[in-house]
């Protein structure tokens, strides 16, 4: 008689659920008890208005985002559903950086250790306070990476399969994610070739291509350059260079701890030991150099961590001191505290925003009060009265919020995807302008600009839109149509 043997995780290839789960577990009630504390961000506003104009694409992102963001907001309970799908990938992520670790041939402790520096991570922290294309790729990053390594281990086309499959959502979700995919290529090419000889890979790559293939081609629809290249040529001139970017990702979204953990990673990979996982390495560096070649922005790269806090992690746990087994608790406690005290809403905003902490925290605060002196300004004019933004964030507060506060002008910007839907319905003559405008740029269009008052926030606060002077504008005598002024009024940022 056979009897059936449980994994234990003890193996190197199970995981040890019930400690990971518990890790998981701390991670959501942290993130839950502060998830709605502040309010919308901006970026919140335009997925769930992206989501409500259903194509294959848009200027600034694949659909995957978007239509998730759109399925959320249908929820009740506001901001609320969109975070609880952000801490579910947060969770994602702890969870699979433990099966990573496994993969990897880490037992109990390593498991432990990875997911646990997965969970104290800044960037990992402060990618979930709110909802959005980099969390959600932050998941599918580690969900391609932990399919890929089984893949490797079991060598079967189902398992290449399942790779291509994660592969293709994640590229349906943020371009950036091409990154690993050239980065896992070449780390096949440099340290596994034979695997190139079988089927799988390229089975993989042809199920992701045909997943991203409607993307693509919107994309193209358009004509080149592609209005995702065109993005991306935006965003790398506004991020910096390499010498900003790179320790900015080694230094504040790993942290110091945690970065000696990824250096022991990469002596780990080094090594005859981690030979086999040496595609990691690969991974790490060309997300790196993804991001200085570019000038992209660094928490684009901070995905690929977890390969190196996995392998360090197995490092660690096979070296076993008494004072390590003392030590990384303790780093990783002290990280997971400075992630939250930068990442999280968890002081008030006054104390947030005098103290200088997360801009992206500050963005989620303040946006009802815009929203009502908007709307205590557009009572003055006829209800048919076009309501012009300067950016998405002002366009989809009035959109989402505005009509609890009895607004119903119709509301448009020229921002990104709100620049390809075109003119808002209404006219021109009269248009109340919104946001970080100045009256000369105004006067490119109307004859007469009148500045009515600058948009605020209760007991001095700052954010984006203060900083940047963001007023209301009575704007009068168009110079020509709206789809004459279109053009000009359109622009990506």
């Amino acid at each position: 008689m056979t009897q059936k043997v449980e994994d234990t995780g003890e193996t190197g290839t199970g995981v040890v659920w019930r400690p990971v789960l518990l890790i998981a577990g701390v991670v959501a009630v942290i993130h839950l008890a502060v998830a709605a504390r502040y309010g919308w961000h901006r970026d919140e506003f335009y997925y769930v208005l992206t989501g409500r104009h259903p194509a294959w694409g848009y200027v600034d992102q694949p659909p995957l985002t978007p239509a998730l963001a759109r399925l959320a907001a249908a929820l009740p309970g506001g901001v609320l559903p969109l975070r609880i799908l952000a801490i579910a990938a947060e969770v994602g992520c702890v969870l699979l950086a433990a099966k990573l670790a496994a993969e990897l041939g880490g037992r109990r402790r390593a498991q432990l250790i990875t997911a646990a520096a997965v969970a104290a991570c800044p960037a990992f922290v402060a990618a979930s306070v709110l909802f959005g294309t980099t969390v959600v790729d932050q998941v599918c990053w580690l969900a391609v990476l932990v399919a890929t390594a089984r893949a490797l281990r079991l060598g079967t086309i189902p398992a290449w399969l399942l790779a291509g499959l994660l592969a293709g959502l994640g590229l349906e979700n943020k371009d950036t994610i091409a990154a690993l995919l050239v980065g896992i290529a070449l780390g096949l090419v440099v340290t596994r070739r034979a695997v190139l000889r079988t089927p799988g890979p390229w089975l993989a790559a042809v199920t992701a291509l045909l997943i991203a293939l409607p993307n693509i081609l919107w994309n193209a629809s358009y004509g080149w350059p592609w209005p995702a290249v065109r993005m991306a040529g935006v965003l790398s001139g506004r991020a910096g260079n390499a010498l900003t970017q790179v320790p900015e990702l080694l230094v504040l979204l790993t942290g110091p701890p945690l970065l000696v953990l990824g250096v022991i990673g990469v002596r780990r990979l080094c090594a005859v030991a981690g030979r086999p996982h040496r595609w990691l390495l690969v991974v790490a560096i060309t997300a790196v150099v993804f991001i200085a070649v570019t000038s992209g922005k660094s928490y684009y790269a901070a995905p690929m961590l977890p390969g190196l806090f996995a392998a360090g992690a197995v490092r660690v746990a096979e070296a076993d001191t008494r004072d390590g087994r003392r030590s990384w608790p303790i780093a990783i406690a002290a990280t997971a505290v400075f992630a939250i005290v930068i990442g999280l809403p968890v002081f008030p905003p006054k104390v947030t925003n005098s103290i200088g902490l997360s801009s992206t925290v500050m963005e989620t605060y303040g946006w009802p009060e815009y929203v009502r002196q908007i709307v205590s300004v557009a009572d003055r004019y006829p209800a048919g009265t076009v309501i012009f933004t300067g950016n998405y964030g002002e366009a989809g507060a009035l959109s989402l919020l505005g009509p609890a506060e009895g607004l119903h002008n119709p509301v448009g910007s020229g921002h990104n995807a709100y620049g390809f839907w075109g003119p808002p319905p209404g006219g021109d003559d009269t248009v109340l302008c919104v946001g970080e405008f100045t009256p000369e740029y105004l006067r490119r269009f109307w004859s007469q600009v009148t500045e009515i008052a600058p948009l605020t926030l209760p007991d001095g606060l700052s954010d984006e839109e203060t900083r940047q002077g963001a007023a209301m504008y009575l704007c009068r005598q168009p110079h020509g149509t709206w789809a004459q002024l279109w053009p000009d009024l359109a622009h990506l940022d």
